[in-house]
């Protein structure tokens, strides 16, 4: 980027959430600007293709699969990337998802909902982030330094019908961010920070079917996000990436605790 500030070679920086749609779109283009990439994500076959389609490409990029929820995992990955690479400066928790039980149907109400589904969207989506952010991020309190980055949503601060369950974690990981950015620095000093990004509407796995048909044309509900976004689009993968490079280099080191929106003006509209 031609400003050291914003220099980020030889980071090494873990993604959870690795194979999916926006955590490897981040992760092909923080190998592009030389960080040092750690690729997580549950399906070892996912695992595996992106790591054989990235290292075609990049040298520093490992990769490992198993679960965010599964602390002695976890810990082999950190105790793997230290021994590899010497330390850990970012975390991006971008492991998330949602689930068709804790999403309200048009045909129903809240009092459909299935708690088992709730919990589980509730535990992948915070306690995916929290149990990494504490394995991690150990080990950046320890080194003095290091930088966590949350991903929120537009779900987290307005009610958007019908995913209930996904709304209700990601309003969550913005409390938690907030406080965890106030923990590390206040014990740890001024070197740990946490921040988060809250992208707008994005096509992704997860929501593909509830915005768009089989014929690449809006659902209903697809296009009352596009009239209620006032860029009149969705966003796309490579959008996110100056955000999340600017948060994780020195450039914004007064910054933590931090949400910043990347939704092409939907959270600053009233509709009217």
């Amino acid at each position: 980027m031609g400003n050291t500030l914003f220099d980020i070679t030889g980071k090494v920086i873990l993604i959870t959430g690795g194979t999916g749609v926006l955590g490897s779109s981040m992760a092909e283009y923080l190998l592009s600007e030389k960080a040092k990439v750690v690729l997580m994500g549950q399906t070892r076959t996912k695992v595996e293709d992106k790591l054989n389609e990235l290292k075609q490409k990049y040298s520093y990029v490992l990769g490992f699969s198993g679960s965010v929820l599964d602390n002695h995992f976890l810990m082999e990955v950190k105790n793997q990337v230290v021994n590899t690479w010497g330390r850990i400066d970012v975390l991006i928790n971008a492991a998330g998802g949602n689930m068709p039980g804790a999403v309200i149907g048009e045909d129903q109400t809240i009092f459909d909902l299935n708690m088992e589904d709730f919990r589980k969207v509730s535990e992948l989506n915070l306690d995916g982030s929290v149990i990494p952010s504490l394995v991690f991020g150990k080990q950046m309190a320890e080194q003095g330094h290091g930088c966590i980055l949350n991903v929120s949503s537009m779900a987290a601060t307005q009610a958007l019908t019908r995913v209930v369950g996904y709304s209700a974690s990601k309003a969550a990981i913005d409390n938690f961010t907030k406080w965890m950015a106030t923990e590390l620095a206040l014990k740890f000093g001024e070197g740990l920070r946490v921040n988060a990004i809250a992208p707008g509407f994005f096509i992704s796995n997860q929501n593909r079917r509830l915005l768009l048909n089989e014929d690449g044309s809006y659902t209903d509900r697809g296009k009352t996000i596009i009239d209620n976004t006032p860029m009149k689009r969705f966003g796309n993968a490579n959008e996110l990436h100056g955000a999340v490079h600017w948060l994780i280099s020195d450039a914004a080191s007064f910054v933590t605790g931090a949400i910043i929106p990347i939704d092409g003006g939907f959270s600053a509209f009233s509709g009217v």
